[in-house]
């Protein structure tokens, strides 16, 4: 029986589905070997982690925050960044957004005003 992307796997009672994509090492490949999918993965997490930081940033101190936000987002942007190194401009500029918003934390600032 044929899947979308391939052949199904059957293994005793279980099935295994084709997927159009893989995860290697934490980077997600789509089957047109496009990264999309993984900077999406990569900026909808550390977008999250922002999000909870900016909730709590107010009791902490900058030397927390930092920490922090090394830790949840700049070693997320950081990680395989050397697949990105030939990806096309649109895709590097939606990880540009996320470092100018864990900056904006850090200076706590906003966006706007």
């Amino acid at each position: 029986m044929l899947g979308g992307y391939g052949p199904y796997l059957h293994i005793r009672d279980d099935v295994i589905e084709p997927s159009d994509h893989v995860r290697l090492f934490g980077v997600t490949i789509v089957a047109d070997l496009g990264l999309d999918r993984h900077v999406y993965n990569v900026c909808k997490t550390c977008f999250y982690w922002l999000f909870q930081l900016r909730r709590v940033r107010r009791s902490m101190d900058t030397e927390s925050i930092k920490t922090l936000v090394h830790a949840f987002v700049t070693s997320r942007v950081d990680y395989c960044n050397s697949v990105l190194s030939s990806a096309p401009k649109k895709v590097m500029d939606k990880l540009q957004y996320v470092q100018n918003a864990a900056a904006l934390l850090l200076a706590r600032t906003r966006k706007y005003g």
